[in-house]
């Protein structure tokens, strides 16, 4: 006697089969599993966004001692002016929010990058040049062509030519490997929803 799975793996399996559906033709199916993924996921982490950022970051601050945090009252502001671009007549506002916002966080973003991945990259560059190793030859000299090839304060002669189309292929080694990677997390993915499907869903309707 077969036992049959619970209603939540029906339901993830009638879900699974509807974004895999898409694979043949678009079709309503996918359509909704599309637009209820978007939703629970918006949810989810507006849910997150409250209960992490906004609360104890903004609200409980202000309740326990407004005077002390006083000053919170600005990017709160901020993030009530983005709203305002769903009102026509003062949708003008949120550019304001919106350009603080951004140039904020380039800011910040720029100098986390710098010493984050620029500066460790030239100080690898550094210490790899008197080092034996061909490996860090190829290394160099993938760094500096790409860096030639992002140069653009100056019109390209015959030599840096050549050299930032020797970084344009570093570059495209570079964006086939992050793909090649990118794929196969999306094929370990597609892996576990077929073995949810065999495993938990269709092994249990046949008793197996």
């Amino acid at each position: 006697m077969s036992h049959l799975p619970p209603i939540g793996v029906w339901i993830a399996a009638f879900l699974t089969l509807s974004a895999l559906s898409f694979l043949y033709k678009d079709n309503p199916f996918f359509r909704f599993a599309e637009s209820l993924f978007a939703g629970v996921s918006l949810g989810y982490y507006v849910g997150i966004t409250l209960d992490q950022t906004l609360v104890p970051n903004l609200i409980e601050p202000m309740q326990q001692d407004f005077g002390k945090h006083w000053d919170l009252l600005v990017p709160g502001l901020l993030g009530v002016l983005l709203y305002m671009r769903y009102f026509p007549r003062i949708g003008w506002v949120s550019r304001y929010a919106l350009a603080i916002y951004v140039t904020y966080y380039i800011g910040l973003d720029f100098t986390r990058r710098l010493h984050g991945e620029a500066m460790p990259q030239i100080a690898r560059l550094i210490v790899a040049l008197p080092g034996p190793n061909p490996l860090a030859f190829i290394f160099v000299i993938g760094v500096l062509s790409v860096l030639v090839y992002f140069f653009f304060s100056k019109e390209q002669g015959p030599v840096t030519r050549r050299i930032s189309r020797l970084g344009i292929w570093f570059l495209m080694i570079s964006f086939g490997a992050a793909f090649g990677f990118t794929v196969m997390g999306r094929v370990a993915l597609l892996i576990g929803r077929l073995n949810f499907l065999i495993l938990d869903w269709i092994y249990p309707i046949l008793g197996i």
